[in-house]
This record gives structure tokens, C-alpha cells and sequence, in this order.
């Protein structure tokens, strides 16, 4: 089984979780830019956690035999931060740099006018830099951000085909389906959808521009919630095909709208394999000290 997590928070986990997800088949994953967790006091913040995301945490994934790509964006919920809002002037140069499959997240926390206007500046950077975009639907007042949010991705004019529409559920996947965006589903152990809910909804509306994801952020979350779905589809009679298509098939045909995949297997990396001692980034090494036998 090979498994692409299109949505996963990779700063906030463990060396030990990208060996789980490995053996558990991811073989690559998109990391969107997220928020700190606590206010952040200036740009550069987001200049450092942008350069990690492109670099370190690229380096350290593939120690581990996966294939780590990323989206950047300033988030709804910090652009509401009147010292974190400059970063959209900062964000062109990124958002050309290899590995960069997307802008985003973006899109609507509380719905604010802040949000607006980040919101629909972000959506002109996808046009002029011809990028797929990913969209955070907010936690409260699902059903009307949701509403709100293909309104405004109406009105910029960008192709819906191009628009991934995250965080959803029962209530609000139909308008998006009919919108003709992509529909995204993040797995938790205990709250938004779980695994058993997942499959009801690919029994009733297909497995067509669907997008399963783990997030596995900082708080209670599993990395490995992109597995146990697959097991749950074929649990309860879906293919082999039809979980490929889901797990695999579909974040590649999303996201290789960018052009920036890479999805060959890491050289000489086996199931087996251990981080190689020599590699190393900017100095750092995902090792400390020999292995011990």
C-alpha cells in the first residue's frame, strides 16, 4: 500500500512518527504553513519557519524514505495579527522555490475583515504564480464559512479544479463537491471526522476528488490516521484501486497542478534502511552519536 499524506504538521512530530508512517506505507506528504501556536512578534518568524519547512524538514523526512513537499501562506487564523500581515509581501519569493506545491493554508478562522483581505490577496498570488490552493474551512460556523469561502474563490476568478477545500465533513461536502473544488478530510482520534465516518461518506458520494489526510498538528492527533483509513475502506468492502485512488492517486493528480513533485523513491532507501550517518543539514543530522547495536 503507498500512502500520501496531503496534509500533515511534520514540525510538530517525532523522528519516531516518520519511521511509523513509513512502514505504515507513506512514501510522501505536502506540509501546509501553520500557525506558531503562540503569537508571533515578527515577520520573521515566518521567514525562519518558511526556510525549515523548504529545508530541514525536507532533509529530515527523506531520512526516513519519504517525500516531503510544502505549502506557504499566512494562515487565517494569525492573519488577523496586524505584525504578521506584512508577510504576504514577503511571500512571491517563496512560493517559486522547489518543493512548493501550493499556497496555503488560507482561507477563513473567524471570518474577520483581516481574513478577507488576506484571503483574496492570497488567491491573485495562486493565479499569478499559477499554484494550486489549500483552504482551511473555519471550526465554527462550518456551514456558512464554507458558504463564504467558494464565494470568495468565485469571485477571484481562480479555476475551482484548482481549490482544495479542507477540514470538511458531513455538512458541507456537498456544496463543494457541487462547486467542482476538491473535497479535503482531516482523521482525528476524537474530534472533526474519524475513520468509520470517512467511509460513509466514500460510500455515498465516490471516491472521486477526495483527500484524506492525518493534519497531526500539536495537539491530540495520529500520523498514522491515513493507514487506518485505508484498512477501514477495505474493511468494508472498497478496492484495492479504490483506496490507491484515494490515498495515492488523487493528492498526486491535485497537487501536481504545481508542477513541483517529486515522487521517485529516496536512493537507496529500503524498508530497513537507517538514516545515513554522514548526511547531514546546515551542520545538523536527524543522529546523535553512533547507533547503538
Amino acid at each position: 500500500m503507498r500512502i500520501f499524506d496531503p496534509h500533515i504538521h511534520m514540525s510538530s512530530r517525532t523522528t519516531n512518527d516518520y519511521e511509523a508512517m513509513f512502514a505504515s506505507g507513506v512514501r510522501a506528504l505536502v506540509e501546509p504553513a501553520f500557525w506558531l501556536g503562540q503569537p508571533r512578534t515578527s515577520v520573521e518568524s515566518f521567514l525562519d519557519y518558511f526556510d525549515s519547512l523548504l529545508g530541514w524538514e525536507r532533509f529530515r523526512a527523506a531520512q526516513f524514505g519519504i517525500r516531503h513537499h510544502a505549502t506557504i501562506a499566512l494562515n487565517p487564523k494569525e492573519a488577523n495579527d496586524p505584525r504578521c500581515v506584512p508577510v504576504l509581501e514577503e511571500l512571491p519569493r517563496y512560493l517559486v522555490k522547489e518543493g512548493v506545491v501550493a499556497v496555503g493554508e488560507i482561507g477563513y478562522d473567524s471570518m474577520t475583515p483581516a481574513e478577507d483581505h488576506a484571503f483574496a490577496t492570497q488567491l491573485q498570488l495562486a493565479r499569478e504564480y499559477d499554484l494550486p490552493v489549500l483552504v482551511h474551512t473555519p471550526h465554527r460556523e462550518k456551514l456558512a464559512g464554507t458558504r463564504r469561502t467558494l464565494d470568495v474563490v468565485r469571485e477571484s476568478g481562480i479555476a475551482a479544479g484548482t481549490v482544495l477545500v479542507d477540514h470538511l465533513n458531513e455538512t458541507n461536502i456537498e456544496m463543494v463537491k457541487e462547486a467542482g473544488s476538491w473535497m479535503g478530510f482531516s482523521i482525528y482520534p476524537d474530534t472533526k471526522m474519524d475513520e468509520r465516518r470517512m467511509v460513509d461518506l466514500l460510500q455515498r458520494y465516490g471516491t472521486e476528488r477526495i483527500l484524506v489526510n492525518s493534519a497531526a498538528d500539536w495537539g491530540r492527533s495520529d500520523p498514522l490516521k491515513t493507514r487506518r483509513t485505508a484498512e477501514a475502506m477495505l474493511a468494508a468492502g472498497f478496492s484495492e484501486d479504490d483506496v490507491d485512488q484515494v490515498l495515492w492517486r488523487n493528492p498526486v493528480e491535485f497537487y501536481g497542478q504545481s508542477g513541483q513533485l517529486i515522487l521517485d523513491p529516496i536512493p537507496g532507501f529500503e524498508s530497513s534502511a537507517f538514516p545515513d550517518p554522514a548526511a547531514g543539514f546546515e551542520g545538523n543530522s536527524v543522529l546523535r552519536g553512533e547507533r547503538v547495536s
